[in-house]
């Protein structure tokens, strides 16, 4: 069986390379993007079987982002983790709203991503 695909759009190469490793060590193919843009012509190309998507970054933040992979028919179906470090107290609220199916916050347990990945892409 092929390795599932993930998506991370991230501005943080650091924190790119971090989970490069850990998703790889789990079996799953990790490709990403540096910002909105370039992540959501990304979705497009590559038909991620899910996507990582921090909030904060240049051009189209991530809650934009959601918004628009989750209205359009092609890519709403696409599990989308946010992972964002913005301690924000309407944080979750505004992900629900956006269409996002999991919240992390940074800084987390590698375990615990790995877990919610797993069930998401089990579903």
């Amino acid at each position: 069986m092929a390795s599932k695909k993930i998506l991370f759009i991230e501005d943080e190469n650091e924190i790119i390379g971090l989970m490069r490793t850990r998703l790889e060590a789990s079996g799953y193919q990790m490709f990403s993007a540096c910002d909105g843009e370039e992540g959501l012509r990304k979705v497009k190309v590559q038909r991620p079987n899910l996507i990582l998507l921090d909030i904060i970054m240049p051009k189209i933040d991530g809650l934009a982002v959601c918004r628009q992979l989750k209205g359009d028919l092609r890519t709403r179906n696409i599990p989308i983790i946010i992972v964002s470090a913005c301690g924000d107290k309407d944080l979750f609220e505004n992900c629900q709203q956006a269409g996002a199916d999991e919240v992390v916050i940074k800084p987390f347990e590698a375990e615990e991503l790995l877990d919610k990945i797993s069930k998401l892409l089990d579903k």
